[in-house]
């Protein structure tokens, strides 16, 4: 076992988070791994109207992080036999009518075309709705239940963005199908197969899928959202909320001590068979996404394995270098809106924390398209 190191004993990192927090968040928490042991600290606010930081290991929504871990299930059922990654997706899902050019590789590296539920922001500055996902509306009715399968018909009711396999575009579709297809060829839920094959053989015990599930274990800290109600400003505690609307797509809830184990398992060989890590860890050209995971060079002469997520109010990190020798782990709570404000400040958070980690401090230039320049599930 490694010594944890906390505050003091590495002034750069508790100075870069509190300055992160400065910069308009209500709390952040993070956890390094390197060659000098593991260091974790956080700073900020647990609660507003509170003095207490957040919880050094408390549980947080990770939004997106979660198709790190779908994408590794459906890897692992390949690594089984139960699934092929170059196959129509309609082979296993042939309920939804899915263009037979659509292959399960195709879904997990987001270059399917499908629709994104969430809604669409076209090249021409064209926005396509989706599902009801931010504002007052989205407050308002935070603890409705949608079926996958609902979600799954809306985005399929629409047109493609582009013909599978010759574009990519970020689409929480993909992976609510991905969800149906472990479901489908396993013939169990989606968190009884996550429980197998990852939580339980890794022990991470702070990790869970709640698919509808409103509550948030302890302890953590709160998530908050900013709307407008007949004029007026108002900010809600979110940290209660129900899921189901991004289903797999980023309904998780983990650690940062969780997603650490989990990174370092990963990317150490322990959950994939070699070569199917080499294809995860694959990236695509435009954007650098590889299957589950964006594959982002960190400004500094390396590459970094990760995803980040997040959306109302919570967020999770997750860094680390090919071969797991430093890994990034981080949470955020914040008060998030319709007009996505923090996202300029969570780009440059992100940023910070990749040069002082990865980078000795140096203030390198990491190649942040690959992100979303936003929290978002």
């Amino acid at each position: 076992m490694s010594t944890t190191f906390t505050g003091q004993d590495r002034p750069e990192l508790q100075k870069a988070i509190e300055e992160i927090v400065d910069s308009g968040f209500v709390g952040m928490t993070l956890r390094v791994h390197d060659e000098r042991g593991e260091w974790v600290g956080s700073a900020g606010l647990r609660e507003l109207g509170e003095s207490a930081k957040p919880p050094i290991d408390g549980h947080v929504r990770i939004g997106s992080v979660t198709k790190t871990f779908t994408a590794t299930l459906v890897l692992q059922l390949v690594a089984e036999g139960k699934v092929e990654l170059d196959t129509p997706a309609d082979d296993y899902l042939p309920e939804f009518g899915l263009d037979r050019q659509i292959t399960v590789r195709m879904l997990l590296q987001h270059t399917s075309g499908v629709f994104n539920f969430t809604g669409e922001v076209y090249e021409d500055g064209t926005v396509a709705p989706g599902i009801t996902w931010s504002g007052q509306e989205w407050v308002d009715s935070r603890f409705k239940v949608y079926r996958p399968e609902e979600l799954v018909g809306l985005a399929l009711s629409k047109p493609a963005r582009f013909e599978p396999g010759t574009d990519w575009s970020y689409s929480n579709t993909n992976y609510v199908l991905a969800r149906l297809l472990i479901e489908k060829v396993t013939g169990r839920t989606y968190a009884e197969e996550l429980q197998r094959l990852i939580l339980g053989p890794l022990g991470l015990s702070g990790t869970v899928a709640p698919t509808s599930q409103t509550e948030i274990p302890e302890p953590h800290a709160h998530a908050y959202y900013r709307y407008e109600e007949s004029g007026q400003e108002k900010t809600a505690d979110v940290t209660r909320q129900n899921p189901s609307w991004i289903s797999s797509g980023g309904d998780m809830i983990s650690t940062t001590q969780d997603l650490q184990t989990f990174i370092s398992a990963l990317v150490g060989g322990k959950l994939l068979p070699a070569p199917l890590l080499a294809e995860m860890c694959t990236p695509e050209p435009k954007v650098g996404y590889g299957l589950g995971v964006f594959v982002q060079d960190t400004g500094c002469g390396g590459t970094l394995i990760t995803h980040n997520g997040g959306h109302g109010g919570h967020a999770g990190l997750m860094y680390s270098t090919p071969d797991g020798s430093k890994t990034l782990t981080a949470s955020l709570n914040y008060v998030d809106d319709a007009a996505l404000s923090m996202g300029e400040a969570f780009q440059k958070a992100t940023q910070r924390l990749v040069n002082e980690v990865f980078c000795g401090g140096q203030a390198g230039s990491p190649d942040e398209a690959a992100e979303p320049a936003r929290p978002t599930s």
